[in-house]
Protein backbone atom coordinates (compact mmCIF):
# COMPACT_ATOMS: atom_id res chain seq x y z
CA UNK A 1 0.00 0.00 0.00
CA UNK A 2 1.18 3.50 -0.71
CA UNK A 3 2.47 5.72 2.03
CA UNK A 4 -0.21 7.43 4.10
CA UNK A 5 0.87 10.20 6.44
CA UNK A 6 -0.97 10.63 9.73
CA UNK A 7 -1.10 13.96 11.54
CA UNK A 8 -1.63 13.81 15.26
CA UNK A 9 -3.29 16.18 17.67
CA UNK A 10 -3.03 15.61 21.41
CA UNK A 11 -1.34 12.29 20.80
CA UNK A 12 -4.08 10.85 18.59
CA UNK A 13 -4.32 10.52 14.81
CA UNK A 14 -6.51 13.41 13.67
CA UNK A 15 -5.86 13.56 9.92
CA UNK A 16 -4.63 11.24 7.20
CA UNK A 17 -2.81 12.54 4.14
CA UNK A 18 -3.17 10.12 1.24
CA UNK A 19 -1.71 10.10 -2.27
CA UNK A 20 -4.02 11.70 -4.84
CA UNK A 21 -4.66 8.46 -6.76
CA UNK A 22 -6.04 6.88 -3.59
CA UNK A 23 -8.12 9.98 -2.83
CA UNK A 24 -9.57 9.98 -6.35
CA UNK A 25 -10.79 6.40 -5.88
CA UNK A 26 -12.03 6.86 -2.33
CA UNK A 27 -13.78 10.21 -2.88
CA UNK A 28 -16.21 8.63 -5.35
CA UNK A 29 -17.10 5.95 -2.81
CA UNK A 30 -17.63 8.61 -0.12
CA UNK A 31 -19.88 10.63 -2.45
CA UNK A 32 -21.91 7.51 -3.28
CA UNK A 33 -22.27 6.69 0.42
CA UNK A 34 -23.45 10.24 1.15
CA UNK A 35 -26.01 10.01 -1.68
CA UNK A 36 -27.31 6.70 -0.33
CA UNK A 37 -27.58 8.12 3.19
CA UNK A 38 -29.47 11.19 1.91
CA UNK A 39 -31.86 8.99 -0.07
CA UNK A 40 -32.45 6.68 2.92
CA UNK A 41 -33.18 9.70 5.13
CA UNK A 42 -35.63 11.12 2.59
CA UNK A 43 -37.45 7.79 2.32
CA UNK A 44 -37.61 7.48 6.10
CA UNK A 45 -39.11 10.98 6.45
CA UNK A 46 -41.55 10.53 3.54
CA UNK A 47 -45.29 10.44 4.08
CA UNK A 48 -45.66 7.89 1.24
CA UNK A 49 -47.75 10.26 -0.88
CA UNK A 50 -46.34 10.89 -4.32
CA UNK A 51 -47.61 13.06 -7.14
CA UNK A 52 -47.36 11.17 -10.43
CA UNK A 53 -45.52 12.86 -13.28
CA UNK A 54 -48.71 12.89 -15.37
CA UNK A 55 -50.51 14.92 -12.68
CA UNK A 56 -47.61 17.31 -12.26
CA UNK A 57 -47.30 17.77 -16.03
CA UNK A 58 -51.02 18.53 -16.30
CA UNK A 59 -50.84 21.08 -13.48
CA UNK A 60 -47.77 22.73 -15.02
CA UNK A 61 -49.68 22.92 -18.31
CA UNK A 62 -52.40 24.90 -16.50
CA UNK A 63 -54.94 22.29 -15.44
CA UNK A 64 -56.57 22.68 -12.04
CA UNK A 65 -55.38 19.97 -9.62
CA UNK A 66 -58.90 18.50 -9.45
CA UNK A 67 -58.91 18.02 -13.23
CA UNK A 68 -55.34 16.70 -13.27
CA UNK A 69 -56.15 14.06 -10.65
CA UNK A 70 -59.51 13.24 -12.24
CA UNK A 71 -57.85 12.62 -15.59
CA UNK A 72 -55.09 10.59 -13.94
CA UNK A 73 -57.71 8.44 -12.20
CA UNK A 74 -59.54 8.13 -15.55
CA UNK A 75 -62.80 9.47 -14.19
CA UNK A 76 -65.40 11.47 -16.05
CA UNK A 77 -66.76 14.62 -14.45
CA UNK A 78 -70.02 12.72 -13.94
CA UNK A 79 -68.26 9.87 -12.12
CA UNK A 80 -66.28 12.22 -9.88
CA UNK A 81 -69.29 14.37 -9.10
CA UNK A 82 -71.34 11.30 -8.18
CA UNK A 83 -68.56 9.82 -6.04
CA UNK A 84 -68.08 13.13 -4.21
CA UNK A 85 -71.79 13.87 -3.88
CA UNK A 86 -71.63 17.21 -5.69
CA UNK A 87 -73.13 18.36 -8.97
CA UNK A 88 -71.39 17.97 -12.30
CA UNK A 89 -71.53 21.73 -13.00
CA UNK A 90 -69.92 22.42 -9.61
CA UNK A 91 -66.98 20.13 -10.41
CA UNK A 92 -66.66 21.68 -13.87
CA UNK A 93 -66.67 25.21 -12.44
CA UNK A 94 -63.94 24.29 -9.94
CA UNK A 95 -61.82 22.71 -12.67
CA UNK A 96 -62.23 25.79 -14.88
CA UNK A 97 -61.48 28.26 -12.08
CA UNK A 98 -64.95 29.79 -12.17
CA UNK A 99 -65.74 28.68 -8.64
CA UNK A 100 -63.52 28.31 -5.57
CA UNK A 101 -65.36 25.53 -3.77
CA UNK A 102 -65.63 25.12 -0.03
CA UNK A 103 -63.45 23.02 2.22
CA UNK A 104 -66.21 20.42 2.62
CA UNK A 105 -66.42 20.01 -1.16
CA UNK A 106 -62.65 19.65 -1.47
CA UNK A 107 -62.66 17.05 1.29
CA UNK A 108 -65.28 15.02 -0.60
CA UNK A 109 -63.41 15.42 -3.89
CA UNK A 110 -60.17 14.36 -2.20
CA UNK A 111 -61.85 11.27 -0.78
CA UNK A 112 -63.31 10.39 -4.18
CA UNK A 113 -59.90 10.86 -5.84
CA UNK A 114 -58.01 9.12 -3.00
CA UNK A 115 -55.62 12.03 -2.43
CA UNK A 116 -54.94 14.42 0.45
CA UNK A 117 -57.00 17.62 0.34
CA UNK A 118 -53.79 19.66 -0.03
CA UNK A 119 -53.13 17.96 -3.37
CA UNK A 120 -56.29 19.55 -4.79
CA UNK A 121 -55.75 23.13 -3.68
CA UNK A 122 -54.03 25.25 -6.29
CA UNK A 123 -51.88 28.28 -5.48
CA UNK A 124 -54.68 30.85 -5.92
CA UNK A 125 -57.02 28.99 -3.57
CA UNK A 126 -54.33 28.54 -0.94
CA UNK A 127 -53.85 32.35 -0.81
CA UNK A 128 -57.51 33.17 -0.22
Amino acid sequence: MKHIQFIEQNGHAAFAVVPIDIWNRVSKLVEDAEDIAAFDEAVQDADDFRIPAAVLDAELAGDHPVKAWRMYRRLTIDALAEAAGVSKPYVSQIENGKRKGGSDVFERLATALDVPVDALIDGDEAKS
